[in-house]
């Protein structure tokens, strides 16, 4: 198997869990996932089957847009549910007009500490294995860019943002922030990831209904993970140049970093970038998984015909 699959993870399992499930499913193929969700956390999570786990870092690429849940009033120190939560004494309430307007300073290029109880290394070990026992975990703030940030729904103390984020984002983090800011505290107490670019919480199948039959329906040709590249077109001589290794020649290009390379027929024959000004080269190399795909593709569509009608006797 090669291609995506856009499931549902129901809160409760880990990303781990929805790549085991797959597995089990698909074995021996390799399988993994692009882009962790907590076990509180919902919603869209891409699954990258054989090859396509190639392209797990291009599909981390893509926006991501969240709908997080936050109460106020009340911090953790895992900053969600999760952790052990405490109540502020008489914290301060604010409004509506407040929260709106504590919002822009949120927005762009921020910079952000990570919760520790979060996968982060630090000397070699995660940051949640030190917090668990009880080790001062001192984690850096970092760069995340905030493209998009709205008030939903807001009843004190629950608040309900829509967070459209890049990469690497802590949307408990995030609430964190937001009520320090407002002069209280916040923990999350829901998240759902309703988007990764084009895959979207409407179009994935929920975790449970994933059965042999449902993931071959689902599964999703792996160019999909790459429609943010840059695109060359190959010819057929470049195909096989590029299928086995070799650069080939494209002055002014007019891109710096990775490219999809592309066949005349629109499959993905390789992942290429600059060597030279004037030349490509490949840096990963799908043209065989391409090619096993569509003709396993065209195998199964010709098994699907439905066989000549004959007749037989029955019984029941």
């Amino acid at each position: 198997m090669y291609g995506l699959l856009n499931i549902n993870k129901p809160p409760g399992k880990t990303s781990r869990d929805a790549v085991n499930r797959v597995q089990r499913l698909v074995r021996p193929v390799k399988v993994g996932h692009a882009g962790t969700l907590d076990p509180l956390a919902t919603g869209v999570l891409v699954i990258c089957l054989g090859p396509a786990t190639r392209l797990i870092q291009y599909v981390q690429q893509l926006p991501k847009r969240y709908t997080g849940t936050f109460l106020l009033g009340r911090h953790s120190d895992s900053d969600d549910l999760e952790g052990e939560v405490i109540e502020l004494a008489n914290p301060v309430v604010p409004t509506a007009d407040e929260v709106i307007a504590a919002l822009p300073r949120f927005v762009g290029t921020i910079q952000q500490r990570p919760p520790i109880f979060s996968a982060i290394k630090v000397n070699g070990k995660r940051a949640y294995d030190l917090a668990r026992a009880g080790k001062d975990v001192q984690l850096q703030a970092r760069p995340v860019a905030i493209h998009e940030l709205r008030v939903v729904r807001y009843e004190y103390p629950e608040l309900v943002l829509d967070i459209g984020c890049g990469s690497g984002t802590y949307i408990r983090s995030l609430g964190r922030d937001l009520g320090e800011s407002l002069g209280t505290a916040a923990v999350m107490s829901s998240l759902e990831r309703t988007a990764i670019g084009d895959f979207t919480v409407e179009s994935a199948i929920d975790l449970n209904d994933l059965t042999d039959d449902s993931l071959a329906t689902q599964l999703i040709p792996a160019e999909a993970a790459i429609r943010h590249l840059d695109c060359v077109v190959l010819s057929s001589d470049e195909v096989h140049l590029i299928s086995n290794g070799r650069t080939i020649e494209r002055p002014r290009h007019g891109f710096t970093g990775d490219a999809a390379a592309m066949d005349a027929a629109g499959h993905l024959v390789a992942i290429v970038a600059p060597r030279t000004p004037d030349h490509l080269r490949p840096v990963n190399n799908l043209a065989v998984a391409s090619k096993h795909a569509r003709t396993t593709a065209t195998s199964s569509l010709q098994s699907a015909q439905p066989e000549p009608r004959v007749s037989r006797a029955t019984s029941s």
